[in-house]
């Protein structure tokens, strides 16, 4: 029972920590190192709250994370992404199951794409001559926010048919 309430307290606080993350990113462009830091830290509180075993569960939630973290780092390079939103993906691939943490990427995407879109529209509409910058924290906390609530909500996943 005690489990139970922490597995859904962590879940909140994570679902909050997305929320700052978004609007963080909105307002300065950035994603601060001590909420990342917060979310990696408390991975392994959910993973005791959730029951999930050293092997092969939270072995393969590491090895995720760390090959996502790999990837993402070679798209930091290449300056395609930011580095806030690399560690922010990383440190959630330690909270979503692999098989989930693709459903984030693709809703990430989907996310991303219409927000590039809209931005993109309304820096012509508005004759700006300067870089378009696009807040990917927002598209990754509505991937987040979706598996979580698709995933991890009593019967959400039955109301949203995933």
């Amino acid at each position: 029972m005690l489990g139970d309430y922490i597995h859904y307290g962590l879940l909140i606080a994570l679902a909050i920590a997305l929320l700052v993350a978004a609007f963080t990113d909105i307002r300065r462009r950035q994603i601060d190192n001590w909420l990342n830091a917060g979310i990696a830290l408390a991975a392994p509180v959910f993973w005791w709250a959730s029951g999930l075993d050293l092997w092969p569960g939270v072995a393969m939630q590491i090895g995720v994370a760390l090959l996502a973290f790999a990837i993402l780092a070679a798209l930091f390079a290449m300056r395609v992404m930011g580095g806030g939103d690399v560690k922010l993906l990383a440190a959630l691939a330690l909270w979503i199951e692999p098989m989930f943490f693709l459903q984030l990427l693709v809703v990430m995407a989907l996310a991303g794409g219409l927000l590039t879109i809209a931005l993109g529209g309304w820096h012509v509409m508005h004759r700006r001559k300067d870089k378009l910058a696009i807040p990917y924290g927002v598209a990754i906390a509505v991937g987040g926010l979706w598996v979580l609530s698709a995933h991890h909500i009593p019967s959400a996943g039955a109301t949203i048919g995933l």
